[in-house]
């Protein structure tokens, strides 16, 4: 009598677990995601006391400077004072945030954040936010040194200089956010500051009226927005009005800054190089 041996049951291998997909943002910006990332990095400048100095002090220590190179003029201060009011913050943030924020792609933290649920908006929107809380203090401070302590000479409110200065300074932070997307090392981020902020210090009609320059070079002026920084710094000086043209110029001069804002998150990689 034979037995029939049923052929062995091969069991079915059980399915590779599949890897949980990284969430990403459901929106393009969230306020809870951004003033976390600000809080973050301002956490981290806390423990760097030179850094903050060099955003918070440095345009103080230049204008105190400046005010007694002219010792003997004091004309020539309250002519140029006001408008370096706005470059100083413009370049020390220019070049504090494209540094900082260097750091944070080459050390790897700017990868580990975008596998986060955050977006790159959200992270631009963060940065922005930290170092516009210091823009805003090293803008009242700088304000408030040249017109109370130096004695800067202007027809206007001081609180429209402070509005200008401020938006100088976050148009200083916008650029340094872009440009170190191009940058793989802090020496090069240092080495845009001739590039992008010397031409427009050159050109803004800080050293000479606009209108006396070849018609080349004004054109250019005319689409640069440090000239419309100091044009709106000018305003302030001559008038004691809010003017149409000081508007146009803040307007310019924050619309640079979002523009400039949203070319950063637009370049910003998931990797980092």
């Amino acid at each position: 009598m034979s037995t029939h041996t049923p052929p062995a049951h091969t069991p079915t291998p059980a399915p590779a677990p599949t890897q949980a997909p990284t969430p990403r943002p459901t929106g393009p910006l969230s306020p809870s995601r951004t003033t976390a990332t600000a809080a973050r990095v301002l956490r981290q400048l806390r423990h760097d006391p030179r850094t903050i100095a060099l955003m918070v002090l440095i345009p103080c220590v230049m204008l105190f400077l400046l005010r007694y190179v002219f010792d003997g003029s004091p004309r020539t201060f309250d002519n140029i004072g006001a408008s370096l009011l706005g470059i100083f913050p413009l370049i020390t943030m220019f070049l504090v945030t494209s540094i900082a924020t260097l750091r944070e792609r080459t050390s790897g933290t700017l990868e580990r954040l975008l596998a986060m649920p955050l977006g790159k908006g959200d992270l631009i929107a963060g940065y922005a936010l930290a170092f516009g809380i210091l823009a805003v203090v090293q803008s009242a401070l700088a304000t408030g040194l040249a017109v109370w302590f130096l004695d800067l000479d202007v027809t206007g409110s001081p609180w429209l200089l402070l509005l200008v200065a401020l938006l100088d300074a976050l148009l200083g932070t916008a650029l340094g956010l872009f440009v170190s997307a191009f940058a793989s090392s802090e020496f090069q981020a240092v080495q845009f500051m001739p590039a992008v902020i010397f031409p427009q210090l050159l050109l803004c009609g800080l050293f000479a009226p606009r209108d006396t320059m070849h018609p080349a070079l004004e054109a250019v002026s005319d689409v640069l927005p440090m000239s419309y920084a100091v044009d709106g710094m000018n305003e302030v000086l001559t008038h004691t009005d809010m003017t149409a043209t000081f508007v146009r110029d803040v307007l310019i001069v924050g619309g640079c800054a979002l523009l400039v804002l949203c070319l950063g998150a637009a370049t910003l990689r998931r990797r980092t190089a």
